[in-house]
């Protein structure tokens, strides 16, 4: 397994809500209803996973923010499952594995994408 993406996004969650209240359509484009049930810090993290999968990927136009899904493991890790756009940009690219880390503190949430392949 080589790394052949990386990508890092960090988002200030105050700032994050207010886009959410200014751009009503916001969250039905970006989440997926099971990431809509939860609250501003894990939805912060999230759209931080996002912003940081579309960098590991090369931040290519036409990516669809809902063909990214954050799940939360058994063991409480998180998982991304990618469908669509971001899983023909992540073959194209010779992507089969992405390992995320996400954070929230003191305010920020932050996210961290690696992907792997065998390239």
């Amino acid at each position: 397994m080589a790394v052949l993406g990386l990508g890092i996004d960090v988002v200030a969650i105050e700032r994050f809500e207010l886009a959410i209240h200014r751009s009503p359509g916001f969250l039905e484009r970006v989440f997926t209803p099971a990431e809509r049930e939860l609250g501003k810090h894990s939805l912060a993290a999230r759209w931080a996973a996002k912003e940081a999968l579309a960098k590991a990927l090369g931040a290519p136009a036409g990516l669809s923010w809902q063909d990214a899904e954050v799940h939360r493991g058994d063991d409480g890790r998180p998982t991304l499952e990618v469908r669509g756009t971001v899983a023909l940009r992540a073959s194209e690219l010779g992507i089969d594995r992405f390992h995320l880390s996400l954070s929230h503190d003191a305010g920020i949430a932050s996210a961290v994408v690696v992907a792997e392949g065998d390239r």
